[in-house]
């Protein structure tokens, strides 16, 4: 079952370590250098309010990547990249940002706001990341495509 299949009800709902040994029992182990693209169906309302999803008190609610999944990547794997149909890598209503603090610091990317992630393969696809140098800014808007 993929993130987008068990998260359907779920808008909270985080990537785990079993979704990615999931993905390797049915595709094989994940390449040295590669990029894992979390498609778990949110980019579906990247149009609409519910995007952002914030509840009365403000906060936001969407699916995002487990600390323990971005452990998993980080030290059992040889992945380089993290890219989510999402707001955040880490889901909505994080306030500590788990993910943020173990990926980011480890010099690995992550790309947020992915789209049409569901035309995608469910491997073998290769990314390109286009973005602007800003002086003094961590973050910026990019160009990004799949070559299938």
């Amino acid at each position: 079952m993929t993130i987008a299949e068990r998260a359907q009800d779920d808008p909270d709902a985080e990537l785990l370590p079993e979704d990615i040994r999931n993905l390797e029992a049915q595709h094989g182990p994940l390449p040295e250098n590669f990029c894992v693209a979390v498609d778990s169906g949110w980019g579906r309302f990247a149009d609409s309010p519910r995007y952002r999803n914030a509840d009365d008190a403000g906060t936001m609610h969407f699916r995002g990547v487990h600390v323990e999944a971005a452990r998993l990547l980080l030290e059992e794997r040889a992945v380089v990249g993290l890219g989510v149909d999402t707001l955040s890598i880490d889901h909505g209503p994080s306030s500590e940002f788990p993910t943020h603090c173990c990926w980011l610091p480890a010099g690995r990317w992550a790309i947020e706001g992915l789209a049409n992630l569901a035309t995608s393969p469910p491997v073998g696809a290769t990314i390109v990341v286009g973005g602007p140098t800003v002086v003094g800014a961590t973050r910026g808007p990019s160009r990004v495509f799949a070559l299938v």
